[in-house]
């Protein structure tokens, strides 16, 4: 028997109640389990508010990574962003607390890394070392709660031609790479990051790989959780666990003990 366990639980997107039953099932004891959520805490669900609400009051119990959503909803706070289609983010924004959730938002680091496992939301290129991505996340963090939030979040969503070639420091540089590790999906000969593509890996477009695919991703001796990719769907190899099973697309939420692999899924329930 696992005295502590530490879990880490896929993109939740807004879908409270299937969070709540997720905690339930594991038995999630926060005085003296951990979890860690992979980013994308909120949108497209009925609910962001409340998740977000659920996972402040873990506390130092919770490590988020921020995801693409996350970062949009900053974005749509600084008035840096539009509102799309298919966003449920009134909640927050309309909110009396507003300014908290926000700045705890902002707070969230893009890498979290511990002995043997790298905690990221959508990828690392092959390119860049575990150590170098670590370096590029703080910088972008650094960016992202300075007086230069602004501008880093349009860098941030500036368009994928953009993201990727443009050459350049800074502010400019910190979005790229925010970028890089909240969108990343597939990569092409070169290990370079190839944007706008979101469906099964099967159907992805020639000479394009899955980055966890592509020669140089494997760090030996380092798991890398992520999430990010709902048509992936749950992976388990070595060296990587998948865990984006799509629960605001009438999928499940998924949660995986980091100890043992032992995995527990529910059906979207919001």
């Amino acid at each position: 028997m696992i005295a502590m366990s530490t879990w880490a639980i896929g993109d939740v997107q807004g879908c409270a109640r299937t969070l709540s039953r997720v905690l339930d099932l594991i038995r999630f004891d926060p005085a003296a389990d951990r979890v860690w959520f992979v980013g994308d805490l909120v949108n497209r669900g009925p609910s962001s508010r409340l998740v977000l609400r659920t996972v402040m009051a873990l506390g130092d119990r919770a490590v988020t990574v921020l995801g693409n959503h996350d970062l949009h909803l900053l974005a749509r706070a600084a008035s840096v962003s539009a509102q799309k289609r298919r966003d449920t983010l009134g909640d927050v924004l309309d909110a009396q607390d507003r300014d908290e959730i926000v700045a705890w938002l902002r707070a969230r680091p893009l890498i979290h890394r511990e002995p043997g496992y790298v905690l990221v939301h959508a990828g690392i290129p092959p390119t860049w070392t575990l150590r170098e991505a670590e370096r590029r996340a703080r910088g972008a963090e650094k960016a992202l709660r300075g007086p230069a939030m602004k501008a880093f979040l349009r860098a941030w969503r500036s368009p994928a031609d953009g993201r990727w070639t443009r050459a350049g420091g800074g502010v400019a540089r910190a979005g790229r790479d925010a970028a890089v590790l909240t969108t990343l999906r597939l990569v092409d000969e070169r290990g370079r990051p190839n944007d706008g593509f979101s469906g099964p890996p099967g159907e992805a477009p020639r000479a394009l790989v899955p980055w966890f695919r592509a020669r140089g991703a494997d760090r030996r001796g380092t798991t890398i959780v992520f999430g990010h990719w709902a048509a992936l769907g749950w992976l388990a190899q070595p060296g990587f666990r998948g865990i984006d099973t799509g629960c605001v697309w009438g999928g499940s939420l998924t949660a995986v003990r980091i100890e043992d692999g032992h995995r527990v899924s529910v059906p979207m329930e919001d």
